[in-house]
């Protein structure tokens, strides 16, 4: 299981123990920010995307959306998710428990700027019923980023 994955990664930084785990799913924004009692913009929300025939993932806050031209600004082609069946095989982690941590190797890990308005935050960590509140500067250490972008916007409504 991925969850295992994303544990042992941890468990070299001695940070295995802040993995919750939970009895009801958080496989969606709202779940998560149910399950962990917090605001829906405080869960970081991994997208996955394919650029040139490779996984990319962008962490961003659970109140954005993707801006097109931003994204297409950045990476020089229009946003295209990875349907669900490639998430997991070219990621490692299955919909619904998608995280930046543990991934496949070549794998892209870039975080929006959305993010920064937080002290902390909570990613998944390899399954549906699983997070980690992370700092800022923790996230940046433990994702293995690329570097930011900017390229979400609100979600309206």
């Amino acid at each position: 299981m991925a969850i295992d994955k994303v544990r042992e990664y941890f468990k070299a930084y001695g940070m295995e123990g802040r993995i919750r785990e939970f009895d009801v799913s958080s496989a969606t924004v709202a779940l998560a920010a149910e399950a962990l009692n917090c605001e829906p913009q405080r869960i970081a929300k991994t997208l996955s995307f394919l650029v040139e025939g490779k996984a990319v993932l962008i962490v961003a806050a659970g109140d954005v959306k993707i801006d097109n031209g931003k994204y297409k600004k950045f990476f020089g082609t229009k946003a295209r998710m990875l349907p669900p069946e490639q998430v997991t095989e070219l990621v490692g982690h299955h919909v619904g428990g998608v995280c930046p941590f543990a991934v496949k190797e070549g794998v892209k890990v870039y975080l929006d700027e959305s993010l920064k308005r937080f002290e902390t935050v909570f990613p998944a960590c390899g399954s549906s019923n699983s997070a980690i509140e992370l700092t800022i500067p923790e996230l940046e250490k433990y994702a293995g980023e690329e570097g930011w972008v900017d390229v979400c916007k609100l979600a309206e409504g």
